[in-house]
This record gives C-alpha cells, sequence and structure tokens, in this order.
C-alpha cells in the first residue's frame, strides 16, 4: 500500500499494532495487489474497483486487538476456523498484539474473498438471508446488514 495511507491510519492507533497492521497489509497486497485502499469510518478498507460499499477485506486496529474483517466472511470456507461471526454476512480473525501473521494462510482467506466477490455482489439479499436464517438457528442475534 502507499506507505502515507498506512502512516496516517497508524499514527493516531497504539503502536503495539502497528506490526500486525503492516503484516496484515502487506499479506492482503500480496494475495491481491490491485485491492484499492482508504480510511473510511477509521478503518482501512481493501475495495475491488473503487467499490466501498461492498469491500473485499479491511484492517481494524482496536486497543488490544487487530481484527481482519471479511465484508462476507460467511461465503469463506474458513479451513483454520479462525472468523468469528459479526454482522449477519460479515467474519472476522483476530490477531492479539504480539501475534505472528501467517501470511500464506491471510493471503488464502483474501484470495477467496476476491475469488467470491462477483458471486456475493450478485446474489446479496439471497446470501443476507441465508446467514441470518443460519445465526438465528445456531441461537445468535446478528444485526442485518444492507
Amino acid at each position: 500500500m502507499s506507505g502515507s495511507i498506512l502512516d496516517t491510519y497508524l499514527a493516531d492507533r497504539d503502536p503495539r499494532a502497528a506490526p500486525i497492521v503492516r503484516a496484515l497489509d502487506r499479506a492482503i497486497l500480496d494475495a491481491h495487489p490491485d485491492f484499492d485502499v482508504a480510511i473510511k469510518y477509521r478503518i482501512l478498507i481493501y475495495a475491488l474497483h473503487g467499490d466501498f460499499r461492498t469491500w473485499v477485506c479491511a484492517i481494524n486496529a482496536g486497543r488490544r486487538t487487530v481484527a481482519l474483517h471479511f465484508l462476507y466472511g460467511v461465503m469463506l470456507s474458513d479451513p483454520r476456523k479462525v472468523l468469528r461471526a459479526g454482522s449477519s454476512v460479515l467474519m472476522t480473525w483476530d490477531f492479539a498484539f504480539g501475534d505472528a501473521v501467517d501470511p500464506a494462510a491471510v493471503g488464502a482467506y483474501v484470495a477467496e474473498a476476491v475469488a467470491r466477490n462477483g458471486e456475493y455482489k450478485a446474489n446479496r439479499p439471497a446470501v443476507q438471508q441465508a446467514a441470518l436464517a443460519a445465526a438465528q438457528k445456531a441461537g445468535r442475534r446478528p444485526k442485518a446488514r444492507g
């Protein structure tokens, strides 16, 4: 990523988050160098073709963890079983400060998310409905995402 966007993002974050954010950014862009990257809603968002409404993934450095969000993560296979539920379709991979980032693993999740982007956009209402139904069946009440 352009160093200035990443540096701007990290400027007001806990410095302990910086190594993980930088490693995630590197792994994401190694997996798909053509992402458009912007800071929106105080998170780093990675989108295809400037479509920040249906972005692919995002990094959010919090007080104790760094979260790697996948907008339509419910569609990912999650072979490592690292994703936790968010909204109806959002899934998150959490990293504690000091955790190591496996670039190949992150890259595989990103590559799958990129590959499924068109499918998500074409079937968004059906994907959201299926995710809500699955969450309700599991006893969770995720927020619907529009």
